[in-house]
């Protein structure tokens, strides 16, 4: 391609909307363009790359002996409703476009495809001999993203590779999973990604175990939590670990001390001169289930640890039948407004005991009259510890559970991994932290959705039985984006050569000089003919120009046909190590082919 003849255009500073290196780059460089909030147009050389991501992920999914189909983007809600999703997905995350057609019938613009590959599986698949079955598909996904930000990353339409399997059993499922673990590592490897699979929450997509793959990257929105050995790695939402030993308690007798003005753990540890290891901290949350259900929930927890709100919405959702309801709409810490809504006298906020008494919520039908009462394990062991006494200005000391305060039934795993916590698989190692993009994730969903939906099988011993089911998630768009926000310099992108738009670009200094363009034009010709994909930089721009703009867009290979050619030599620059040498040139070809097979 003629770069005079694309739609070619650079900027010298970078947009004002965009906050990260692979966002500004892929502005300036002409690869993409806003049309709107969270919406972006693909200019000709992105397509070329994500026509390469596309390329690579469904030879990767076809050599697994998966299928690939299309499935509609408009989705009657009816679907959602069955799954019991539809209030998730539009008031509790509240991520799906949602409309009404002609007909008021509500319908929604795809973020995922469980529900309608459920519908599919229900009204296809009968008997145990048609498992397992396994379709994907490469198609746009819409997502009403609150904040849309960071390009391709976090937008309200991007490319998706979303694939669902089909089993008669766990086992069956099992393999298909590994079988996706591999192939996603393949695909991450092809593309030049340096990347880390990371154990993670399912989220709202729900299931027993998943699998993050995050690309390595200081610019990541996730944190990622690993060991040196390599034998552990979790998204912190999901890590565990273990925490530090608690500090012995120097308290021996349980009394009610006046503790003034302390509010804040590290303000009762310093009128007290105590270790916040010591303290019992009990944190209040307001938990609103999608039947309107309000649950006040109080969590005790080591007074030198956090509370993992996505681990504290898990053990949420386990609880929701037992408030008749199927899912968590929202979590939060109450504000003043929330708690005069239920609050029957006010709160000592700071100061509050693990016995607070449900007399402290008020008489009403949308609000269930008893807390709902965790402890975190760091919590479960400690003794004569610190806590609150229900009275503000007041703490107890060397308090106990079983004496002065009933231990809660549900104690969980509820706090947040930290660096430097131990290890549970090996407690000589501690955990190291790192920042990742998530660019796929592969879930084991069992019979959530068949379940729900009536997706069944007959066995071979003639009875029926809920589909075991797997889902397979990458993002075309994005892995794009992460490759920029891994692999960049102060002069522009860097692309891996596997998908780069381009594998060379030859620069003519001077248009005007015949012999450059005549060697030029030669090289292009060539180059392309043996497969190398090649861009001529004809344009009437100044030398020091085209070699920005080369370097900026990030083509692998550079070659310049200029002051060299007198001795029959053209210049080669490489643009990952920026190595520069002279070839003759009609080694050109050849020398390029061998670099770009040994790469490949």
């Amino acid at each position: 391609m003629r770069l005079s003849k694309m739609l070619f255009v650079t900027l010298r500073d970078d947009p004002a909307d965009a906050e990260i290196p692979s966002h500004k780059l892929l502005v300036r460089a002409g690869y993409i363009r806003r049309i709107g909030s969270g919406v972006y147009a693909y200019l000709p050389l992105m397509w070329r790359v994500l026509q390469k991501v596309s390329l690579i992920v469904r030879e990767e999914m076809n050599a697994t002996g998966a299928l690939e189909c299309l499935f509609p983007q408009i989705q009657p809600a009816e679907l959602w409703k069955e799954s019991g999703r539809w209030d998730t997905y539009t008031k509790a995350e509240g991520i799906m476009f949602s409309l009404t057609d002609r007909r008021e019938q509500q319908l929604a613009l795809g973020p995922t495809h469980e529900e309608v590959i459920t519908t599919v599986a229900r009204d296809t698949i009968r008997s145990y001999r048609q498992l397992p079955v396994h379709l994907y598909q490469i198609q746009t996904k819409f997502r009403d993203e609150i904040r849309p930000r960071f390009g391709l990353m976090r937008g309200r339409e991007f490319i998706m590779k979303d694939g669902y399997s089909f089993h008669a059993d766990e086992e069956s499922l099992k393999e298909t999973y590994q079988d996706m673990y591999q192939a996603y590592s393949n695909m991450l490897r092809r593309c030049g990604l340096e990347f880390r699979p990371v154990e993670a929450d399912s989220g709202a997509i729900g299931g027993s175990g998943s699998t993050e793959f995050m690309v390595l990257a200081e610019a990541g929105e996730d944190e990622v939590l690993y060991t040196e050995d390599g034998k552990y790695s979790a998204n912190v939402e999901k890590a565990i670990s273990s925490a530090p030993d608690a500090e012995p308690s120097s308290f021996t007798n349980c009394e009610k001390i006046e503790t003034p003005k302390t509010e804040t753990i590290e303000k009762v540890c310093k009128t007290l001169k105590c270790s916040p290891t010591q303290v019992v901290k009990n944190v209040l949350y307001q938990a609103v289930y999608d039947n309107g259900t309000i649950v006040l929930v109080l969590v005790n927890i080591r007074g030198d640890q956090d509370v993992n709100e996505v681990k504290l919405y898990n053990e949420l959702t386990k609880l929701a039948s037992t408030y008749k309801a199927n899912a968590v709409l929202a979590l939060e810490v109450p504000n003043p407004e929330a708690q005069e809504k239920w609050a029957a006298k006010s709160l000592p906020l700071g100061y509050i005991a693990p016995d607070i008494g449900d007399d402290y919520i008020k008489a009403s039908k949308e609000v269930n009259s008893k807390f709902l009462r965790f402890v975190d394990k760091t919590a479960v062991d400690l003794k004569n510890f610190v806590t609150g006494a229900n009275e503000s200005g007041f703490h107890v000391v060397g308090a106990n559970w079983g004496e002065q305060f009933k231990l809660p039934d549900l104690a969980v795993d509820i706090r947040t991994a930290k660096i430097g916590d131990r290890a549970v698989h090996d407690p000589a190692q501690t955990l190291k932290s790192a920042r990742g993009i998530e660019v796929g994730h592969i879930f084991q969903l069992g019979s959530k959705y068949s379940q729900a939906m009536g997706a069944t099988y007959t066995t071979e011993q003639g009875k029926d039985k809920p589909l075991e089911m797997g889902c397979y998630g990458v993002g075309v768009s994005r892995m794009a984006q992460a490759a920029v926000e891994q692999s960049y310099d102060k002069d522009g992108i860097i692309w891996p050569l596997a998908i780069a738009p381009y594998h060379a670009i030859v620069t003519i200094p001077n248009i005007k000089d015949a012999q450059q363009v005549e060697v030029a034009e030669k090289l292009y010709q060539e180059l392309n003919q043996a497969g190398i994909e090649t861009l001529l930089d004809d344009r009437t721009e100044r030398a020091g120009a085209k070699f920005k703009d080369a370097d900026l867009i990030g083509i692998p290979y550079r070659i310049v046909t200029g002051r060299a050619i007198k001795e029959g030599k053209v210049e080669v620059v490489e643009r990952k190590s920026s190595d520069s040498y002279e070839i003759v040139i009609d080694e050109v070809v050849s020398t390029l082919n061998k670099k770009i097979k040994d790469e490949l």
